[in-house]
This record gives structure tokens, C-alpha cells and sequence, in this order.
């Protein structure tokens, strides 16, 4: 069977509308209205969808922004009790200072003591001496 000129005219001018009403043809006007439609509210769901973005971003940059402060003042804060860790140290040391002082003029007493017993023990000695040489001419006087 084959297909004859006219069967081949008559689906030519036919074509059109068949496909038309499957939608895969050329589209009558009604369907390219809708399309356009379509495209309109696609477009602006696109639109809304950019701005809802756009939104999300500057809120990303307001808690950016938040944990930037957060931080900041947290490295104030560490700062802040570092300083006073070191006039803490400072503190201390100066009271390892007073202590030194302390322990020198317990040094220079104890020097002062020991001067002292050795005085005293030299005199002891001279004591003894003498009273041992008194001893012994008294005893050859006798």
C-alpha cells in the first residue's frame, strides 16, 4: 500500500492541528497564551526565590556579624583576665620580694648574732686564760 499524492496533501494540511492538539506541533493560540503565562509566573518565582535568597544572605551576614562581636568580645574578655592574671603574678612577686627582704635582714641578724657569740667566745677564752694563769701563780706563790 502505498501512499497516494493526494493522501499526502491531505496529511501535510492536517499535521499541524493534530499535533497542535497533542501538544507537540506548532501551538494554537490559546496554549502560547498559557505558555506565556507559565513563563510570567515562573519568572517571577524566580524573582521571589532571588529576593528570598537575597534575604537569607544579609541574615547570614547579620549572624556573620553577631559571631564576629561574640568573638570580639570574648577576646577582650581572655584579654582582660590575662591582665589580670599578670598583675596577679606581679603581686606575687613583689611579695617574693618582700620575702627576700625578710630573709636578708634574718641573714644579717643571724651575721650579727654570730659576730657576737664569737666575741663572747673569745672572751670567754680570755676569761678562762686568765683565770687559769691566776690559778697557776697562785699556786706557785703558795
Amino acid at each position: 500500500m502505498t501512499l497516494t499524492q493526494e493522501d499526502i496533501d491531505f496529511i501535510k494540511a492536517n499535521m499541524a492541528d493534530w499535533l497542535a492538539e497533542q501538544s507537540l506541533g506548532k501551538p494554537p493560540a490559546v496554549y502560547e497564551i498559557e505558555l506565556r503565562e507559565r513563563m510570567v509566573r515562573v519568572e517571577e518565582e524566580l524573582k521571589h526565590q532571588r529576593e528570598l535568597m537575597q534575604a537569607g544572605f544579609a541574615q547570614m551576614d547579620k549572624r556573620f556579624e553577631l559571631a564576629e562581636r561574640r568573638h570580639e568580645e570574648l577576646r577582650q574578655d581572655m584579654l582582660a583576665r590575662f591582665e589580670q592574671v599578670d598583675k596577679r603574678f606581679e603581686q606575687v612577686e613583689r611579695r617574693f620580694e618582700q620575702m627576700d627582704k625578710r630573709f636578708e635582714q634574718v641573714d644579717g641578724r643571724f651575721d650579727e648574732m654570730i659576730r657576737r657569740h664569737d666575741r663572747h667566745f673569745l672572751w670567754l677564752i680570755g676569761l678562762i686564760t686568765t683565770v687559769g694563769a691566776l690559778i697557776v701563780a697562785a699556786v706557785k706563790l703558795w
